[in-house]
């Protein structure tokens, strides 16, 4: 009878740690808080760059970032098909939200004809057929 009470008495105490306002909870319950009612957060730090420059397919394109608590600033930028390059440099702030600044450099063009299909072509069992009419 004994280790009755002292079980029933354990699961009181326990459901009423649980249950109490304030986050006393085990674990994580609680209302959300882990231990004495407090979340803890890591502080954000972060930076990073990145970019590729294929000479055989001509891909040019970059990236990078900082953040430093709530202040978030990066760039990023991409030659487009036409050749223009596009660059964004963008700050993020929790007062002021997202801004960017898109920059276009160069003259739109179309891009460079492949030179190993002359004239008309199509495509047949044994390969490409060019100079059909």
């Amino acid at each position: 009878m004994q280790s009755a009470t002292v079980f029933f008495g354990l699961m009181a105490l326990v459901a009423a740690v649980t249950a109490a306002p304030g986050g006393f909870g085990l674990g994580y319950g609680g209302g959300g808080h882990y231990g004495g009612g407090l979340d803890y957060y890591a502080y954000p730090k972060y930076s990073y760059n990145y970019g590729v420059a294929d000479k055989i397919t001509g891909d040019q394109k970059s990236a990078g970032e900082v953040r430093d608590g709530p202040l978030t600033k990066g760039y990023y930028s991409v030659v487009q098909p036409d050749g223009v390059l596009r660059t964004v440099n963008y700050v993020v702030d929790p007062k002021l939200g997202f801004q960017a600044q898109v920059i276009n450099k160069g003259i739109a063009g179309h891009p460079a004809i492949y030179k190993g299909f002359g004239g008309h072509h199509r495509w047949t069992s044994s390969g490409w057929i060019s100079g059909y009419n």
